[in-house]
């Protein structure tokens, strides 16, 4: 079915068209909770494409090689929030031997990760499209890099309007979510630039 897909354009079509936070709405609590600073933005960014790209291939591997063959494919889901789980078990050790700063600064969004339907969604769109294992890991890649973006874009524009006057009325979360829907707006500009 998806055998001649440009592999390219699904990397194009992950970040902007198929963004699945701007477009699809899936990954919103560590989109509005970490991205007050660009910084642990950035940090939050990088985790989820380390752990949305080896939940790619090893999703891909666990349905195709067990759950198909089996015959248990209705337990996808459970299959691959056990292979989520285990990822973000890895990125938090690492975080917290490595970088404990940003380990402090990501606090409770980083366990939440297990949880991001971003990285579940991911999955699952390969798994329906039956892409194949290449195309499973560009399609992985450009929404991993496309949550990225979004949250970098969007910490970067809550950093400014800190230093601007806003009404009372939409300090903190109002003003937040009013960019949020602008920035969302702006990504449905590339919605027809590419089909898949």
């Amino acid at each position: 079915m998806h055998q001649h897909i440009n592999l390219f354009l699904l990397l194009l079509f992950g970040i902007f068209v198929n963004n699945y936070v701007m477009s699809q709405f899936l990954g919103i609590c560590p989109f509005l909770g970490v991205s007050k600073k660009v910084e642990t933005a950035t940090g939050m960014g990088v985790a989820v494409i380390f752990v949305i790209v080896i939940a790619c291939a090893a999703t891909f591997v666990i349905y195709n090689l067990i759950l198909v063959p089996l015959g248990v494919t209705y337990l996808y889901t459970i299959a691959f929030i056990l292979v989520i789980a285990s990822l973000v078990q890895l990125v938090e050790m690492f975080l917290k031997k490595s970088s404990p700063d940003l380990y402090q600064s990501l606090g409770v969004y980083l366990p939440l990760i297990t949880t991001n339907c971003a990285v579940l969604g991911v999955a699952v769109v390969n798994m329906q499209n039956n892409y194949t294992f290449a195309q499973a890991i560009v399609n992985g890649v450009g929404g991993a890099v496309g949550f990225a973006f979004s949250i970098i874009v969007f910490a970067g524009i809550r950093e400014r309007m800190e230093h601007n006057k806003i009404p009372k009325a939409f300090n903190g979360f109002p003003m937040a979510f009013v960019s949020a829907s602008i920035m969302s707006i702006a990504f449905l500009g590339f919605q027809g630039l590419i089909k898949i």
